[in-house]
C-alpha cells in the first residue's frame, strides 16, 4: 500500500536471485502501478561497464573506517578492470544530485507515515497493544500531519527522481555501500538505513554484492540502476561481482 515499498529476496547467487524475482512478477504481479521485475524470464548475461556514478549517500558520513576503506579498495579494483569512476568532483550534476539525496531519510520517514495513517489507525482502534514501538510512533507522526505536507513530499521526491533519471547520461548504473557498517548484533533492528534509503526514494532496481567486509564481517556493495533497467543491472552486477 506504501509508494515506496520495496520488495527483493536473498538468494545464494543472482541467478537465484534473478530466477525468484522473475517467478514472483510472473505469478503475483506488482505494487499498483509497478508490474514488477523488468526483463526476460533467463538471467541477464553478464556485461562490464565502461562508466560507473559512485554515490556517497547520506551514509557516508555515519560509515565506519573500515567499511570506507572497503568500498575504497572496490572502486580500486573497478578502476584496474578498465571502469571508469564518475563522482561528484568530477561533475556538478552528480553534487547536486548528492545533495538532494540528503534529505532521502526524512523524506522517507514523511512519505511512509502518511501513506501508513489509515491502516495504522485500524490496527490501533483494535488493539494498540499489537503494533511495536517504531509503528506507534508512525502513526503519531501521521496524524501531525497534513495532506499538504504530503504532496509536497510528492513533489520533492519527484525532482529527486527527475534529477536521478538525468544521470543515466554520464553513467550506466551507480555504485555505493549497502549500509555503513556490519549488521547490528541482535533482533532489535536491521541497522542504519542511510545507504538503502536512496533506491526506496527513487523507485529504482538495486543489488547489494556481498564482496566487502568490515569488522570480519560481510557487507554489500549496492549497485543501483535506473527506473526500468532491471536486467542492466544485474548484467553489470554480475560483471562487478567478478572484478
Amino acid at each position: 500500500y506504501m509508494s515506496q515499498s520495496s520488495q527483493g529476496v536473498l538468494a545464494a547467487s543472482l541467478n537465484d536471485a534473478w530466477s525468484t524475482l522473475a517467478a514472483i512478477a510472473i505469478r503475483v504481479g506488482g505494487d499498483p502501478g509497478y508490474p514488477g521485475l523488468e526483463g526476460p524470464q533467463a538471467t541477464p548475461e553478464a556485461r562490464a561497464p565502461k562508466i560507473l556514478i559512485v554515490l556517497e549517500t547520506p551514509g557516508w558520513a555515519i560509515a565506519s573506517e573500515q567499511a570506507r576503506a572497503a568500498f575504497e579498495g572496490a572502486k580500486t579494483r573497478l578502476a584496474q578492470a578498465g571502469v571508469k569512476l564518475m563522482t561528484r568532483r568530477e561533475r556538478p550534476e552528480i553534487d547536486a544530485f548528492e545533495h538532494m539525496l540528503m534529505r532521502a531519510l526524512p523524506l522517507t520517514r514523511l512519505i511512509n507515515a502518511w501513506e501508513s495513517l489509515w491502516p495504522l489507525n485500524t490496527y490501533a482502534d483494535r488493539d494498540a497493544s499489537k503494533l511495536s514501538a517504531v509503528m506507534r510512533e508512525r502513526a503519531i507522526e501521521g496524524r501531525q500531519l497534513k495532506i499538504g505536507d504530503y504532496r509536497s513530499a510528492l513533489a520533492e521526491r519527484a525532482s529527486i527522481r527527475a534529477a536521478f533519471a538525468s544521470l543515466a547520461q554520464i553513467g550506466e548504473a551507480c555504485v555505493t555501500l549497502s549500509a555503513p557498517g556490519p549488521a547490528p548484533l541482535g533482533l532489535t533492528s536491521t541497522g542504519d538505513p542511510s545507504f538503502a534509503i536512496a533506491a526506496s526514494v527513487l523507485g529504482a532496481p538495486a543489488l547489494s554484492l556481498p564482496m566487502l567486509q568490515d569488522s570480519g564481517l560481510p557487507l554489500g556493495l549496492q549497485v543501483l540502476g535506473f527506473d526500468g533497467a532491471d536486467a542492466d543491472v544485474f548484467a553489470i552486477g554480475a560483471s562487478v561481482q567478478g572484478m
